[in-house]
């Protein structure tokens, strides 16, 4: 059974120079043109009116970028296609300094109940630095908005590892971010990816991150800020209150299906992986045209599934749960993997018990090289 559902808005104000999703530099026109297309592909895919969701994430790109105009627009298409008032959690992200408190009214009296906001950083300069639009004061105003209007769900994005940041500067804008005292926090280490103006530098000599035991250390600094608040790790770079847990990732983490619709968008669907087109013209005109604007489409086979299955659970704080693993596949986790086990077990990469099989605080730093233990080379 399909649970969730992700909408793609790929419209920025400008381009973020680390950035490497799905995005356009926000035009009204373009943007008009692509809510009628996204329209249509939901159309072709959602067929029952109020179709029942547990989750619902609105992401991009920028979806505050949209004009108020364009803003209601789209959530009357969320509203009309699927059941808002029973969805579980229903998140727009938002960039700091475009969450105007009309947007903020918008979102609210729609239904939206959780907000996911880009910060990154709580230091002016290094935030023109990353080529992001807001500045810290942006952020205190939209926080409070949101929190009058009646949103009080949010989530923060920090960046660490950044050009020339040190420990000192991390944990000012650590404790500046933990001073808000917010159900939910995710932090992530930048990541140098092709086709950015980062990477472009990078490979110039004119850019570098601090080393990999800076990092080490960042990231043991953040672990340690938030669980001296209160504030529980549940997944790698994921930290809650309890009961704020990001239920639309845990989408994502416990395998489950999910539909992506938008430009670049992913789906996961019983026995297949659906990429969608990421060129705006492209898509627009297949979108309208067949409401299927599909790229590819990837088979998932058993063998797969049991793959991500072990990968994507591994990343929660509690691990992979042996039960579930055992009733989604009839069949004993042991039978699979029980030489791998014992191997990670020998490295005090993981630990188990008879409910779980989770990373050890040794085994997190390592996740990537524990995962290939997971890679079959049969089938299944």
């Amino acid at each position: 059974m399909v649970s969730s559902v992700y909408i793609h808005i790929p419209f920025c104000e400008k381009i973020c120079h680390y950035c490497d999703f799905t995005k356009f530099f926000y035009e009204e026109k373009m943007a008009d043109d692509y809510l009628v297309a996204l329209e249509n592909e939901i159309k072709t895919n959602i067929q029952v009116p109020k179709t029942k969701m547990k989750t619902i994430f609105v992401g991009g790109g920028t979806p505050t970028a949209l004009t108020n105009k364009q803003l209601t627009k789209l959530v009357e298409m969320v509203d009309y296609y699927f059941d808002v008032e029973s969805a579980e959690e229903y998140t727009f992200e938002a960039n700091p300094g475009d969450l105007t408190e009309e947007k903020i009214r918008i979102l609210y009296e729609y239904g939206v109940n959780r907000i996911s906001m880009g910060v990154q950083d709580f230091n002016d300069e290094m935030l023109e630095k990353l080529g992001r639009l807001h500045r810290v004061k942006d952020v205190h105003q939209n926080i409070n908005d949101l929190i009058r209007i009646g949103i009080n769900n949010i989530s923060i994005d920090l960046m660490y590892s950044l050009p020339n940041q040190t420990i000192e500067h991390f944990e000012k804008t650590l404790d500046e971010a933990l001073q808000f005292d917010l159900p939910h926090y995710s932090a992530y280490s930048l990541q140098i990816e092709p086709k950015t103006i980062f990477y472009q530098r990078y490979k110039k000599g004119k850019l570098s991150k601090p080393p990999e035991e800076i990092e080490a250390d960042m990231y043991e600094l953040l672990r340690r800020e938030m669980r001296s608040r209160g504030i529980q790790q549940y997944e790698i770079s994921n930290f809650a209150k309890s009961g704020f847990e990001s239920q639309h990732n845990l989408t994502y983490w416990n395998n489950d299906y999910y539909y992506g619709f938008g430009a670049g968008s992913h789906g996961y669907l019983p026995g297949e992986r659906i990429v969608n087109i990421r060129p705006f013209p492209k898509y627009v005109e297949a979108a309208n045209e067949t409401g299927k604007p599909i790229l590819y489409v990837e088979k998932i086979g058993r063998k797969e599934r049991v793959e991500e299955e072990m990968f994507l659970g591994l990343r929660k704080s509690e691990g992979v749960s042996i039960p579930t693993f055992e009733a989604k596949y009839q069949m004993k986790l042991n039978d699979v993997y029980g030489e791998e086990l014992t191997a990670l077990e020998q490295r005090g990469w993981i630990e188990r018990d008879q409910h779980f099989v989770k990373l050890t605080e040794e085994g997190k730093p390592f996740g990537n090289e524990v995962f290939q233990y997971f890679l079959l080379d049969k089938d299944i």
